[in-house]
């Protein structure tokens, strides 16, 4: 199992959802990937593809407006 990390601070939408399909198409079954960004719109975007993905949501946090997901493939 490998953790891939996406750092998408910053950046506005597309981008971030674009950097985490990319990452998820890398990554093996079982490979967790997170994302990282300041987004807004982003953050409700990312967790809706997870879903259409059918892949596991396994975490969600924001503090001070950075927000972090966890996804597994």
């Amino acid at each position: 199992m490998t953790e891939i990390k996406v750092d998408c601070t910053g950046e506005t939408s597309p981008i971030p959802l674009v950097e985490t399909r990319k990452a998820l198409k890398k990554a093996k079954e079982g490979d967790i990937v997170e994302v990282i960004g300041t987004h807004p719109a982003s953050r409700k975007e990312i967790p809706m593809a997870v879903k259409a993905l059918g892949l596991e949501l396994m975490d969600i946090q924001e503090k001070d407006g950075v927000w972090k997901i966890k996804i597994r493939r």
